[in-house]
């Protein structure tokens, strides 16, 4: 027992003994001081790189320590970053670590130290830090060289979104250093006296070459020099998406995925992103070389799952996505291919095609696509090596494009793509009967039936319509009918038909056949009874009509509409209506506001006879008047004048007529009876009067002043509004006595302009009573019978058939001178003698009266005759002789006119005179003792005879037997009849 004892205070001593032994040497070695603390640079990355060991660790003991490490800048006793570093840590092991500035290592002096302590569990409790090391100067800047300014850092690369500071360094700290960003001043914070620091956050993507910042160095206004950067800003790297792979042929796998935004920077500052494909059951890596879609080639062992990284790496980072898949559920098949169509008629097809083999026993789902008049059909079906499908209920001479695409039976992933082909089915016979519908104009003895129709549309078509038969069959008279072909695309046609009955059958045609046929009656009575017209309003849906039914059987009703203002033929349409429906709705994209429609229906009876039952006609939307009436002033008074339009038509308006508005000014500025005050649209005041007959087309405006103004206006109304704004029209009352004046004075005027007009028609008359034209000798037909060489002056005037009486030889003496108009002679008075008479007389040997003839003097064609104022007459005897008759011929007269000049002897110049002698003149004479004691009243002549004048040279005896002549006057030489 004293032994145990012994023994167990003994293994205590020892235990104690050792711990205490321990605890020295740890007490001795902790705390453990890093030492040989080294600091170095990379000014690329803008970090600090520090390397220490710990000295007096156990030999090949491991320790778990936590290092702080402090970072001044500038000073040391401005610490900017403080921070932990945990590791294990074994004997004579040289740690590592990396710290990254914010701030340009160029810009400022850092400073760096570190201590330690142990963070084990083999100690315990408590453990204290060593003591720091010395500080470590790192500066860059004695590398930077002589210069006067410099920016930091040089050509850095950062995201964009990444917060950069940027600094300056300047030697002279007199300068005024100013820093711009892409031409935009940035302020900054100064951190001593050289160096300015700037903060720029979320630096954004400019441009793929960077973004440009510089400083510019000046003292007073000299510039000292100017210093710049490029700061690479990249896009962010993105994750790439949709990353998917798939086999089409159990070779290769085909993966792709979208890259994202390019991240490549110009001046090769960084190339795009690089993408590796890494398999992991495989161990597999794979460089891929564009930048979507990576092949990898599938081994021939039996693998079929695969795990796939994708990879996304550029210079600032990485991004990764992995996909797990197995290969038979990734299978996406080529594109079908022989696609083609057998057996093709109206409306049946066979389609055909062929699929790339795959596998043994691989089944394929196929998808056909038929796409037809505006229609898509979907239909599957599954296949083994090549498809055939039968296309049914397709529509006839139509164009079809038909598709296939195919897919794993087995694990859809998804289908392939389309292989497609087009084909156009056969014709077929038109199916349905064309819409028919007429207008029917009774005239005299006959019917003039306008038909339409419409045209099929292509699915009752079945094909190109090439013409329309018309057939007419006259019902009293079954075994006349007529046949019409319209050729297409024609939709009407005009018969001109007898009172009798007739079915028209109506029919379209094509290359294979005709449709059913439409059948329209035309009954023998009169079907345009007489049917009120009704108005109705349009709405933006179009028109509602209704109508009351028709008694009796009816099949159907009709509803037909046009343009009021146009030719039927150019806007006519019509509606077909069940038995049993008694109202609709017309609307159509055809009706135009301020057009007027008219509307016509019918009732169909059992015998397909038409009978109109009600007329309606509206506007699908009214609009104000398009023009003004022309108004006229009728009945102008001192206190009314009326205002007519008659002529106004109210048909071809944009709207309904409902009355008129008449618009009265005047200066009084007061409002007549019957007309209220009203403000126009230009804000003057003027008086209104309303006229709500449409028909009223006259107004009365009485209760005026004499000699006043007013102005009025006239403008027809709708439910829409006024017509257009025009000018006024002024009127002036007339003075209460001017109309007075007026009732007087006209039939005075009246009576005047009788007289004028009944002097005017008499004028003829009472020239020829009062005036007589005198004889124009150059009229004288004998002019072209008298030919004298000796006097070319000769002039013969032709006058109306009458008896002559004589030419008057006026012999004048030589005292006296008379200058003559033809020669100009001189003839003294005393030259003058008693005038001789050349008798050129008819005589006739019965004559038993006394033969005395009166001449006188005309003054037209001897001036010298007039001067002398005589005129002689010599009586003949009934005794004396004469000529055996009258000469009727102008050849006797100048036969016997040359006879007598023959016969005369020379008389001087200017001693005889010739004066016309007139039968019808009165007995006045030179020497009136010449006057016979009892004369005799001339024989009656009512028209001149012809004369005739000769030269005065020539002497003119008495008349003898053989001269017989009408009056004759002898002219002087060169002188003319005037």
């Amino acid at each position: 027992m004293a032994l145990f004892a012994i023994f167990q205070t003994t293994f205590f001593l020892t235990l104690l003994s050792l711990r205490t032994y321990q605890s020295e040497v740890l007490a001795e070695r902790l705390p453990l001081t890093p030492v040989s603390l080294k600091v170095s640079t990379n000014s690329t990355r803008q970090s600090l790189h520090l390397q220490w060991t710990v000295h007096n660790l156990p030999y090949h003991q491991e320790l778990k320590m936590v290092f702080q490490i402090q970072i001044s800048r500038i000073e040391t006793s401005n610490v900017i970053w403080v921070g932990n570093y945990s590791t294990t840590v074994k004997w004579n092991q040289v740690l590592h670590w990396s710290w990254e500035s914010e701030l340009p290592l160029e810009c400022a002096t850092h400073f760096v130290r570190i201590k330690s302590v142990v963070d084990d569990a083999k100690f315990p409790e408590p453990n204290f830090w060593s003591n720091w090391s010395s500080w470590e100067e790192v500066s860059v800047q004695d590398s930077t060289g002589q210069d006067i300014l410099f920016v930091f850092p040089k050509d850095k690369l950062v995201e964009e979104g990444t917060n950069v500071t940027i600094c300056y360094v300047s030697r002279n700290i007199q300068n005024n250093v100013s820093c711009y960003l892409e031409g935009k001043q940035i302020h900054g914070e100064q951190l001593d006296p050289h160096v300015t620091a700037f903060n720029l956050n979320s630096v954004p993507f400019i441009r793929n070459k960077g973004t440009n910042i510089y400083c510019e160095a000046s003292q007073g206004n000299v510039s000292e020099g100017m210093k710049g950067i490029v700061l690479f800003v990249s896009k962010v790297l993105e994750e790439p998406k949709d990353f998917s792979c798939e086999t089409e042929d159990f070779k290769t796998l085909h993966c792709t995925w979208d890259p994202g935004t390019d991240t490549a920077l110009g001046w090769s500052k960084q190339p795009s992103q690089s993408y590796t494909l890494f398999e992991s059951f495989s161990g597999e890596k794979k460089l891929c070389t564009h930048k979507n879609w990576c092949n990898w080639q599938i081994t021939q062992d039996s693998q079929e799952t695969y795990n796939f990284t994708l990879t996304a790496e550029n210079y600032l980072r990485k991004r990764s996505v992995n996909i797990l898949f197995n290969l038979t559920h990734r299978v996406y098949l080529m594109n079908p291919f022989s696609v083609n169509f057998e057996n093709v008629n109206a409306t049946n097809a066979i389609m055909t095609w062929k699929v790339h083999s795959m596998r043994n026993n691989f089944t394929y789902l196929c998808q056909i696509e038929l796409h037809g008049e505006g229609k898509m059909m979907q239909y599957n079906v599954s296949i083994k090596v090549n498809g055939e499908y039968f296309l049914s209920e397709l529509e006839p001479a139509t164009e079809y494009m038909a598709r296939v695409r195919c897919a794993d039976a087995s694990h859809f992933w998804k289908w392939s793509e389309w292989s497609g082909q087009n084909f156009t089915t056969l014709e077929a016979a038109p199916s349905e009967a064309p819409d028919v519908w007429r207008i029917v104009n009774l005239e005299p003895g006959n019917h003039t039936v306008t038909l339409f129709w419409k045209p099929l549309s292509k699915l009752h078509a079945n094909g190109k319509i090439l013409f329309y038969n018309v057939v007419v069959e006259n019902l009293d008279k079954p075994s006349r009918s007529e046949l019409h072909s319209i050729p297409a695309p024609a939709n009407s046609t005009k018969l001109i038909l007898d009172r009798c009955s007739y079915q028209i059958c109506v029919t379209a045609n094509n290359s294979v056949g005709a449709s059913p046929a439409s059948v329209i009656v035309i009954s023998a009575d009169p079907e345009n009874k007489e049917v009120e017209e009704e108005r109705i309003a349009g709405t933006e849906g179009g028109f509602s009509l209704s109508w009351k039914p028709q008694p009796g059987d009816v099949i159907g009703y009709v509803v037909d509409w046009c343009d009021h203002t146009q030719d039927v033929l150019g806007d006519f349409q019509w509606k077909n209506v069940g038995p049993n429906t008694t109202s609709t709705v017309i609307s159509t994209d055809a009706f135009r506001p301020g057009v007027r429609y008219d509307f016509r229906i019918y009732g169909l009876s059992t015998k397909r006879i038409a009978c109109l039952l009600e007329k309606k006609t509206g506007y699908s939307q009214e609009l104000a008047p398009s023009d003004n009436p022309h108004v006229l002033v009728d009945t102008l008074t001192s206190h009314s004048f009326t205002l007519s339009w008659k002529d106004y038509s109210t048909e071809s308006q944009p709207g309904f007529i409902q009355g008129y508005h008449v618009y009265l000014k005047s200066k009084a500025r007061q409002c007549h009876p019957r007309f209220e005050k009203a403000v126009l649209s230009d804000g003057s005041e003027c008086c209104k009067y309303k006229i709500d007959n449409p028909e009223e087309k006259a107004l009365i405006v009485d209760n005026l002043k004499p000699e006043s103004f007013y102005e009025f206006f006239i403008t027809p109304f709708t439910s829409a509004g006024e017509g257009p704004s025009a000018t006024f029209t002024k009127v002036t009352t007339p003075d209460e006595h001017s109309s007075m004046l007026i009732h007087i004075l006209l039939p005075m005027v009246f009576c005047v302009l009788l007289i004028m007009v009944m002097c005017y028609l008499k004028s003829q008359w009472i020239k020829e009573t009062c005036y007589p034209d005198i004889p124009d000798p150059y009229k004288s037909s004998i002019l072209s019978l008298i030919k004298f060489k000796e006097n070319p002056h000769l002039i013969i005037m032709n006058v109306s058939d009458c008896i002559p009486d004589a030419i008057e030889v006026v012999s004048k003496p030589e005292g006296t001178k008379i200058q003559f108009l033809g020669t100009r002679k001189s003839l003294t008075e005393t030259e003058l003698t008693k005038p001789n008479y050349l008798y050129l007389l008819p005589t006739e040997k019965n004559h038993s009266g006394p033969g005395p003839c009166i001449c006188f003097e005309n003054l037209t064609y001897n001036q010298a005759a007039s001067d002398s104022g005589s005129c002689g007459h010599v009586p003949v005897s009934p005794k004396a002789p004469s000529m055996l008759g009258l000469m009727t011929s102008p050849e006797n007269v100048l036969k016997a006119l040359k006879n007598y000049i023959n016969s005369l002897g020379e008389i001087p110049a200017g001693e005889t005179s010739l004066n016309y002698v007139s039968q019808l003149a009165s007995p006045m004479f030179g020497d009136k003792d010449s006057l016979p004691t009892n004369p005799v009243e001339p024989p009656h002549c009512s028209e001149y005879k012809m004369q005739m004048a000769v030269s005065l040279r020539l002497a003119l005896p008495p008349p003898t037997e053989n001269s017989s002549l009408s009056s004759i006057t002898l002219l002087d030489p060169g002188e003319h009849y005037c």
